[in-house]
């Protein structure tokens, strides 16, 4: 038997001899007086203590400390009380607390209340304990007997709980072929102290260092040793693995100015390619510590931020074991609770195409911007690069070449992903809609002509012009509606969105928008994502052509991602099927069996006729293959069969943004086709600098060469400074230039 029922059961018996002993007042037989006490107006002294452990398991601190005897909080302050049940929550890592209340005694001002009582922890499971809690009559209320057994047990006598930890290793992250972009790993992180090095050794040292890291000899020469300026006391270079730096070792070590530093860590292979896709481990934020105590993390642990390392941590982190100790006030192991072992983690494997990711982040570095690469019949990301991004490995501090505190404050938008994050007026690669919207009516067919003036009159008292009045460019001419779009006709896509919304299809632009994925989420897996807009221009028809003729050109108030672009682009180019965006391939148990898959996912049709479909492809091509396309200097000599559209779109007080989107049509056996999305922040002209970077994208992807320099590049990631002007030029480097950006949570 139990001591509580042995307790229980004594004082029963006791006041049943109380209660045998006579019913007089007192008398001279030595009897003993009988207290009356009118019992059935007592308060109900289970609902007391049940009242007591329900706020016990809405962590209602304060009302259970309300409930406590005089003497009580006489004894204890609040502050001692409740950081009581704290630490004991916080080292047991609880989720849950349940309790059943076995059994009552009740005297007319004291009480007894046996429960027992289930401490949820996500460490080493349940702790079951009966215990009993002392209640006392105070102003007709009752009024709880605090100690510490009314915890646990074993914590009488001020003992205290320790959690002693074993931690899984944290899960790999892989790419579509099974290459690690991120794992734990010993690390050597390699920078140069350029005024040490040694002139008539740094072609030498360049060549190695550009074997050991893969960054080109030129990029290195020009951070190393910059032509305008001092070099950097210190500067940075990479950090690799262990093992490929020590298959160099006898090729860099010797150089002067070389320093190498060896460090256990969670490596980023990629550094700074992908970060925003992939995420980091970070210190858990205070704000969210609560949050992750009952799902079984120490104060100080690190956690997955942000991507796929934040989207996967409950397959990445695995499962954590532990042993719960009862500690004497002395510090002295009283007992074990109980002990669990560690499950190990998952692993991630991601859409992307490692070599594609690092093609597409070195094509955007010295940009604000984003640019997205699609698998273009299923939905899969092959790349995901925004910029200015961070080097997730200088999240370690035992990295030597971290310099995480730079990052902050995040006044360049380094952890926004402006691929998924950035909402931006997507200008002339609209009128893909437009055109589609034009076509659905009736009220148009392909061969439908225009005049395309330097300026468009439609409106009265409304004067708006084509992007050739600002090139001093003659203007266009005379165009059918696709050579309208393959001429980015400002005037040609003015004139549809008067017409239809006058003739009552005040709608159907932004219908056809949305039925094109705008104004909407893609679903991806891993990653912050916003809606961007997709407004119905006024239903007043003075205030609405004019809202209508701006939204047929991708302007005033629609905004979307580089992600939907891409998304929609892709549906353009594989028949018309929307996919789901899906940036996780699956999660993978240590034993290889799938924990999670995902597949392709149609999330619904564009609303387009067939007719309409291969129109739309027929003024894309025209944008790449004919002289008068505004991306065909662009394209000239790529081989691929690929159908794009420009796009730049005004932005108030600031230079334009530039786009491109594109999809290939090679169907080729060993690279299935793609879809790319580049959006390049206020810049320019998406002819000019989106194009470009579309091209080394998909050069990378089917011939594995980056193709062209660029026209601003000296050599691959180099800038000339020559093409800039210096304002252009200091925009391009320092500017976050989001538009409607929604911060990170």
């Amino acid at each position: 038997m139990g001591a509580i029922k042995k307790i229980l059961l004594v004082s029963l018996a006791l006041m049943l001899v109380l209660s045998a002993c006579g019913s007089g007042n007192g008398s001279s037989n030595g009897e003993l007086p009988t207290v009356q006490v009118n019992v059935s107006s007592a308060p109900d002294v289970e609902a007391a203590a049940g009242a007591y452990l329900t706020a016990w398991q809405a962590g209602d601190y304060a009302a259970m400390y309300a409930m406590l005897s005089t003497l009580s909080r006489d004894a204890v302050s609040f502050e001692a009380f409740e950081a009581r049940y704290r630490h004991v929550a916080t080292e047991a890592n609880l989720f849950d607390i349940q309790y059943e209340i076995l059994q009552t005694l009740t005297n007319p001002r004291s009480a007894q209340v046996g429960y027992r009582v289930t401490l949820q922890s996500a460490v080493i499971g349940p702790i079951t304990r009966d215990t009993a809690m002392t209640l006392s009559l105070e102003n007709n209320a009752w009024t709880v007997a605090w100690d510490d057994t009314l915890i646990l047990p074993e914590l009488a006598g001020g003992n205290t709980l320790s959690m002693e930890r074993f931690d899984p290793a944290r899960g790999n992250i892989y790419d579509r072929n099974g290459s690690a972009l991120v794992a734990n790993a010993e690390a050597v992180a390699v920078g140069v102290f350029p005024s040490l090095t040694v002139e008539e050794e740094n072609n030498a040292l360049l060549s190695q260092l550009a074997a050991l890291t893969g960054i080109s000899i030129s990029e290195l020469n020009e951070t190393i040793f910059p032509q305008d300026g001092e070099p950097d006391f210190y500067e940075p270079i990479a950090e690799v693995s262990a093992e490929v730096f020590n298959a160099r070792f006898d090729n860099i070590s010797g150089f002067n100015g070389i320093r190498y530093g060896y460090y256990d860590t969670r490596l980023y292979f990629d550094r700074e390619a992908g970060a925003n896709a992939l995420g980091y481990v970070g210190p858990i934020p205070a704000e969210q510590v609560d949050d992750y105590i009952p799902r079984g993390y120490r104060i100080d642990d690190r956690v997955g931020r942000v991507g796929v390392e934040g989207w996967g941590e409950e397959y990445l982190a695995g499962q954590r074991g532990g042993a719960l100790y009862v500690i004497s006030p002395a510090g002295e192991i009283v007992t074990q609770i109980a002990q669990t072992s560690p499950q190990p983690a998952a692993s991630v494997y991601t859409t992307l195409d490692e070599d594609l990711q690092v093609a597409a982040q070195e094509a955007i570095k010295d940009f604000s911007g984003a640019i997205v690469v699609l698998e273009r019949d299923t939905g899969r990301i092959l790349a995901m690069a925004s910029s200015p991004t961070f080097n997730p490995n200088w999240v370690d501090l035992n990295n030597d070449n971290s310099e995480w505190d730079t990052y902050f404050p995040d006044e360049a938008g380094r952890f926004f992903n402006r691929a998924t994050q950035g909402q931006y007026p997507p200008g002339s690669i609209f009128k893909i809609i437009t055109l589609a919207a034009a076509l659905e009516s009736g009220v148009y067919e392909p061969e439908s002509t225009f005049n395309c003036t330097s300026t468009w009159t439609g409106i009265p008292g409304v004067e708006l012009d084509d992007w050739t009045l600002e090139k001093e460019l003659p203007a266009s001419g005379n165009l059918t509606l696709l050579e309208g779009l393959m001429r980015s006709c400002n005037p040609w896509f003015y004139q549809v969105g008067m017409v239809l919304y006058q003739q009552g299809f005040t709608d159907l632009v932004a219908e056809m928008a949305r039925g094109f994925g705008l104004g909407s989420p893609t679903g991806i897996q891993s990653a912050v994502e916003v809606s961007g807009a997709v407004e119905i221009p006024d239903e007043n028809a003075e205030i609405g052509v004019r809202e209508a003729v701006q939204q047929a050109i991708g302007q005033g108030t629609t905004t979307i991602t580089p992600l939907q672009a891409a998304v929609y682009v892709a549906a353009v180019g594989n028949g018309g099927t929307l996919f789901r965006a899906q940036l996780v391939e699956r999660v993978e148990a240590t034993d290889g069996r799938a924990v999670l898959q995902f597949e392709p996912e149609a999330l619904g049709q564009l609303p387009v006729s067939e007719k309409t479909l291969a129109s739309i492809w027929t003024g894309m091509r025209l944008v790449i293959t004919s002289p008068r396309g505004t991306a065909y200097n662009r394209f000239l000599g790529f081989t691929i069969p690929l159908y794009g559209k420009t796009g730049t779109a005004s932005v108030e007080g600031r230079d334009p943004n530039a786009w491109f989107i594109a999809f290939t049509d090679a169907q080729s056996p060993s690279n299935p086709d793609i879809a790319i999305a580049v959006l390049v922040e206020n810049i320019g002209d998406g002819s000019e600098f989106a194009a470009p970077m579309a091209r080394r994208v998909a050069s990378q992807y089917f011939f594995g060469t980056r193709g062209p320099l660029y026209p601003w590049e000296s050599d691959y990631g180099v800038l000339d400074p020559a093409y800039f002007d210096e304002t252009l030029l200091d925009a391009a480097a320092t500017d976050d230039g989001v538009i409607q950006a929604t911060p990170l949570p």
